[in-house]
């Protein structure tokens, strides 16, 4: 990572730079204010989407466990999921920068509708496995992601993606309360309605608000050129100053806290005993925390320290809540040590997308 400094700053900034202007006319057709909706739409998408996705992941777990199944099997169910979600999650970036946002988010919405059809439906274990697999294409926040990118020039894009943060805490507060609260109240499976019909909203204000192209032409004719999926085209995007290094350090720095949050709710139910609606507010804690963080933190960081000094401090900070979590033992551990790990998580998560996006050509940022 240390190697890294120069080249991004330098050659990174040129290489992106030369493919694309620091303009506010970078989208074409689209005016300044007409961007500004857009992207605002954006957000509303990611905090809605969001909002489901934590609603039903608070909730499946005692779902699975009524069904009869047990935490190793839980731990397949959910394995099985984020299997999915990385192979998708190529497949729909390409797809993104072929077809356009919009698509993408219509196709990611509409996914995520046939799942909750298929989870309302699971009354058995074999329909609840194979309610995952719309997952494949269930990626929201990449889909804001990607609209924002392209409606953002490389200045504007870290503050306008970290953003994203605050949609993320206001989908963990409002999901995982309103599930807590409507599968202990209404029934298990009121939550994966909820969801449905959620969802189908969401597609249609991503069909309705978000324009059919936010590219530039220039990038447009470029990609429609290109395969959906190539390994050849990974190996080229990696190719780019700083890419590979920033991608080994996202992965490797967030496949710990991507699989304590996959695991929270079997973890909340069987080491912490709590109920539903207490690992509903748990999360919702943790939501808050997200927010604070995200709103008042990791933006004035971002103003004051350069990418790459950020980028090592979220790494740092992660290396000690590994630590602590191998340490926690109770709910109270957890709230003291979720500090660290939501900054951890917001920062990464904020600096790795803006390096990322402004290393690679516009054409390439799905």
């Amino acid at each position: 990572v240390s190697t890294m400094n120069a080249k991004t700053s330098s050659e990174g900034e040129e290489e992106a730079s030369g493919m694309r202007n620091e303009t506010p006319g970078e989208s074409g057709h689209l005016g300044e204010a007409k961007r500004a909706q857009v992207i605002r739409v954006a957000y509303v998408i990611a905090a809605l989407d969001l909002t489901f996705l934590f609603m039903q992941m608070g909730v499946v777990p005692y779902l699975a466990k009524s069904l009869g199944l047990d935490s190793v099997g839980f731990g397949y169910l959910q394995t099985i999921f984020g299997v999915l979600q990385l192979m998708g999650g190529y497949i729909f970036g390409r797809f993104a920068d072929q077809f356009g946002a919009r698509a993408a988010l219509i196709l990611s919405c509409a996914s995520g509708s046939v799942f909750f059809l298929l989870m309302s439906l699971s009354t058995s274990i074999p329909l609840l496995f194979l309610s995952r697999l719309p997952g494949v294409f269930m990626h929201g926040i990449p889909g804001a992601q990607k609209v924002i990118t392209d409606m953002t020039t490389p200045s504007q894009r870290a503050g306008a993606l970290g953003k994203l943060g605050l949609c993320f805490g206001v989908g963990i507060i409002a999901g995982s309360a309103l599930g807590g609260v409507l599968s202990t109240k209404l029934g298990i499976y009121v939550p994966t309605y909820v969801g449905l019909v959620g969802s189908l909203i969401n597609t249609l204000i991503a069909m309705v608000w978000i324009p059919s192209q936010t590219k530039p032409k220039s990038d447009q004719q470029v990609t429609q050129h290109s395969n959906l999926f190539s390994i050849r085209e990974i190996l080229r995007l990696m190719k780019f100053p700083g890419v590979m290094e920033v991608f080994i350090v996202k992965v490797f720095a967030g496949l710990p806290i991507g699989l304590f949050m996959i695991m929270f709710s079997i973890i909340s139910m069987d080491f912490f005993g709590l109920e539903a609606v207490e690992s509903g507010y748990l999360m919702s804690y943790f939501g808050v925390l997200q927010m604070v963080v995200q709103g008042l933190v990791v933006g004035k960081l971002a103003s004051h320290c350069t990418e790459m000094t950020l980028l090592r401090l979220s790494v740092f900070v992660f290396a000690g809540v590994g630590l602590g979590m191998a340490l926690m033992r109770t709910v109270w551990h957890y709230c003291i040590i979720a500090v660290p790990l939501v900054f951890a998580f917001s920062m990464l998560a904020t600096i790795t997308d803006s390096i990322l996006t402004k290393a690679v050509p516009s054409s390439d940022t799905g």
